[in-house]
């Protein structure tokens, strides 16, 4: 899932790159003359994010390394599809330009909010967190939202010897499942507005947002008030003792900056402002963020650019070597035999957990208008209204499958890695995801789409 995106809001902005006509062409002729084998290199860039951490730590560890996995595995895709279909490759350097500067631009302003705030880790308090986060994600995108509220939720729960879960249902509720009530929400969303869906047709999906986050929240605070009862006594004394009440600095400067990232997410789309320009308009904001903001206040959150430099580094070898992969579903997508809501739902959630969501959202919305409109079924931008819901909740939700699944779900692990808490392996997150997600969206299938 290509990074979900920042998602969000952010996510909109990121992908108002091109929309599902901006593919090459030639794309389809590709897609279909690809051998599989092709889609070994995507494969071998999952197999390294996974393994290599935790085989040789202090190898993975410096960017650096992680650049040169990411050009062995990334350039010969490169170098081939650029020889087959220059469009193509034209067309994903876009979308990364636009991910990398999107994602940054939140970054850097984000950064410059300090939201000082020791308060009591209880699980009421947590929970809380967690609640504000969902809202806030589908307002100003779940990059900006998991940005501005991970570290004071870390320094709230700094005392406490167990935090790992809080961060993981943090990724679950407000990097992904939160960004889905607008199409600012996430970049999926955002591509279908392009394509005709409605700016308010995404409130529909409100039900299944309000039973998966509630659901979330209630299995989070019942696990934390579990676990915050086997704090040892002198961790919680430390807690009670070393609060510091909500102080907020440079909000004044970067929460307008935030608004403006927004705005030129809705409004400066490639119809109106054509690539690079509205690039042009983040960097600025970013820019004035940097220079105007206090430096104290950057050091209040122990910001440094290590985050998202990994994140920039580890997605231009996904960007580059799932190309093969989205050129075959485009062009062979047809072949999967996807009909039903329940099986576009999965089918789409699958392929988000570990492709980029947005380009899956885009086959999957064209599969289903391939599909047809049953008699007496609403259509929505010639589109099924089950299966658009199907396909959205899809590439939404299952982003938080794994820590590729968004490009917030990196960013928060990195942020927490950062502040010295040992986070899952790829596949120990996954086990997570397993036990609680994978239910989750049993039950969902259930319910919306049986």
């Amino acid at each position: 899932m290509r990074p979900r995106l920042v998602a969000a809001s952010a996510a909109a902005v990121l992908l108002g790159l091109g929309g599902p006509a901006a593919a090459s062409q030639g794309a389809g002729a590709l897609g279909r003359e690809l051998s599989l084998l092709w889609v070994l290199p995507f494969a071998l860039m999952l197999l390294a994010i996974a393994v290599v951490p935790l085989w040789k730590e202090r190898f993975w560890h410096p960017n650096r390394n992680k650049a040169l996995v990411c050009a062995a595995l990334g350039l010969p895709v490169l170098v081939y599809v650029g020889s087959q279909d220059p469009g193509a490759l034209l067309h994903t350097g876009r979308e990364y330009v636009s991910f990398i500067l999107l994602l940054a631009a939140l970054f850097v302003i984000s950064g410059g909010i300090n939201v000082r705030a020791d308060l009591r880790a209880t699980p009421l308090v947590n929970t809380a967190f967690l609640a504000l986060g969902a809202l806030l994600a589908s307002l100003m995108g779940t990059t900006g939202a998991a940005v501005l509220l991970i570290r004071p939720l870390l320094e709230t729960n700094h005392q406490r010897t167990k935090v790992v879960h809080t961060v993981i249902f943090f990724i679950f509720v407000v990097a992904n499942i939160g960004g889905s009530l607008t199409p600012l929400g996430d970049p999926p969303l955002f591509m279908g507005y392009l394509a005709g869906v409605p700016f308010a047709w995404t409130l529909r999906l409100g039900p299944a947002w309000a039973l998966a986050v509630g659901l979330l929240l209630a299995v989070y605070f019942t696990l934390d008030t579990v676990l915050y009862r086997r704090e040892p006594a002198e961790a919680l004394a430390r807690d009670a003792a070393e609060q510091v009440a909500m102080r907020v600095q440079g909000a004044w400067l970067n929460g307008p900056l935030l608004l403006c990232v927004v705005l030129s997410v809705a409004l400066l789309t490639e119809r109106v402002v054509p690539f690079p320009a509205r690039e042009g308009v983040l960097v600025a904001l970013a820019l004035v963020s940097w220079f105007a903001t206090r430096r104290e206040v950057r050091a209040a959150n122990k910001f440094t650019f290590y985050p998202i430099v990994e994140v920039a580094v580890l997605f231009a070898g996904i960007f580059a070597t799932m190309i093969p992969p989205i050129l075959i579903l485009q062009a062979r997508g047809a072949e999967l035999g996807v009909t039903s809501p329940a099986a576009f739902f999965w089918s789409t959630g699958a392929l988000s957990s570990f492709l980029d969501n947005t380009p899956t959202y885009v086959v999957f919305f064209a599969l289903a208008k391939s599909v047809g409109v049953s008699a007496g079924a609403v259509s929505v931008a010639g589109v099924e209204q089950t299966l658009l819901v199907a396909i959205s909740l899809g590439a939404v939700f299952m982003g938080a499958n794994t820590y590729i699944g968004n490009a917030p779900n990196f960013m928060v692990k990195a942020i927490a890695e950062e502040r010295g808490l040992r986070m899952p392996s790829f596949f120990g997150y996954m086990l997570w995801s397993l036990g609680i997600l994978i239910p989750l969206f049993l039950l969902l299938t259930l319910i919306f789409f049986w």
